[in-house]
């Protein structure tokens, strides 16, 4: 029980620290670093390739065990779902312009065919 109370009670201060400290160091008068400013303007796009390599690397583990012709290769799609839901978030987001709606169709598209589908 003591635990548990000072478990949350380091979430909860780590938390305020988290929300409260880039208004201590960076202040409303003082201008922000260079590099600070360098890293908001680079990590979105960094972030983004990371999330699509991480999300296409098991497919394409999969297509290169298919390909040398592995024995304990599994079909499951061979990479087809993830294709797919890339080529409706490309699609939409060039006609639409609109992340949000080009990334949410995306997964359901892709929770879709990895439930009902593959």
């Amino acid at each position: 029980m003591i635990n548990d109370v000072i478990l949350i009670g380091v979430m909860a201060l780590a938390t305020v620290i988290t929300r409260f400290l880039p208004f201590i160091l960076f202040p409303a008068g003082k201008k922000t670093p260079d590099f600070v400013s360098f890293l908001g303007k680079t990590l979105p796009f960094a972030t983004i390739g990371l999330l699509v390599v991480y999300c296409l690397k098991d497919p394409v583990i999969r297509l290169k065990d298919m390909m040398l012709g592995a024995a304990e290769f599994q079909l499951s799609g061979a990479g087809l779902p993830e294709a797919v839901a890339v080529v409706i978030i490309a699609g939409l987001h060039w006609w639409k312009k609109n992340s949000l709606l080009s990334i949410g169709a995306g997964t359901i598209i892709y929770m879709v065919l990895i439930q009902k589908v593959f």
